[in-house]
């Protein structure tokens, strides 16, 4: 059901973008804000896993600097069957973790100092195995394409604002009025569903994450967890690049956490509570299975 809807909005993103295209008349200019915009998201495609580690100053760890951390990683990764992935660590009081990484092969998951130190184990398998999920799944992918819709249809809306201001309404049908309004309301429209899409996959990664950990509950209480203390601890990194939010397992951003039109998380408490029926469905009224082998 997620990936059908994912699928959905993508395609609203791109009938979105060639509707404008056609409102403006101007067939040359959609082309090449379609192409800048594929470049420019092509070069982040390729080298964002750098420039956001580098941003949140996360250093890479080997099995030798945190033996249990590496390993509980390297368990996980089995689990999920793919490869083992490179795993960073953030000074950050702040307890939060993201994944990053263009597919499978590259992928990358940083933790902050914070969540390792207010986390139980079985808790830190839960972020670890949604992260996980996020690269199982390609969501950098999938995240990559949604922003190069959105950012071509930010450049057809400045083209068409650009082409009222000059009078150059031929091929435009709602004429200076109309360019005014695509100029405010096309952008923004993307970035709700752009938002939509990122809310979609995090209750994906919630899933797949829960599988792989083989206790949907051990995620369910680490975000409650996460939830109440980041609200109460303030991120510098996330607060001067709010661009990456959407990458963390909880907002890291101050006062968000509202399952509103703008937020990129699902609110935690509808995370949860699905969490909580899946324990159910997986185990019944324990709601949580015996422990068993590593996670003892």
């Amino acid at each position: 059901m997620n990936w059908t809807k994912t699928a959905l909005l993508l395609a609203v993103m791109t009938s979105l973008f060639v509707g404008i295209g056609w409102l403006i008349g101007g067939a040359t200019g959609m082309v090449i804000a379609f192409v800048v915009a594929l470049g420019m998201n092509a070069f982040a495609y390729w080298n964002s896993d750098k420039m956001v580690l580098n941003m949140y100053g996360a250093q890479e760890i080997g099995e030798r600097d945190d033996p249990e951390l590496f390993g509980l990683v390297s368990e996980l990764a089995r689990r999920a069957q793919i490869p083992m992935p490179k795993v960073y660590i953030m000074q950050n009081e702040q307890p939060n973790a993201f994944a990053t990484g263009r597919d499978p092969a590259h992928g990358a998951v940083a933790v902050t100092t914070g969540i390792m130190q207010r986390l139980s184990r079985e808790e830190l398998a839960g972020v670890l195995a949604h992260e996980l999920a996020h690269i199982k799944n390609r969501d950098t992918l999938i995240m990559t394409v949604t922003a190069t819709i959105a950012g071509a249809i930010s450049m057809l809306a400045n083209f068409a604002m650009f082409a009222g201001a000059t009078g150059d309404n031929r091929n435009n049908p709602l004429g200076i009025i109309g360019s005014i309004a695509i100029m405010f309301l096309a952008p923004m429209a993307a970035l709700l569903v752009q938002m939509a899409i990122s809310r979609t996959r995090e209750y994906e990664a919630d899933r797949v994450g829960a599988e792989i950990a083989g206790q949907p509950l051990w995620l369910a209480r680490a975000l409650e967890n996460i939830q109440s203390t980041a609200q109460r601890i303030d991120n510098p990194e996330a607060e001067r690049n709010p661009a990456t939010a959407h990458m963390f397992i909880i907002n890291p951003l101050s006062g968000a956490g509202m399952d509103n039109l703008f937020s990129t998380h699902p609110s935690t408490a509808n995370r949860v509570a699905r969490l909580q029926g899946m324990a159910q469905g997986m185990y019944g009224a324990a709601q949580e299975a015996p422990r068993r082998g590593p996670w003892g």
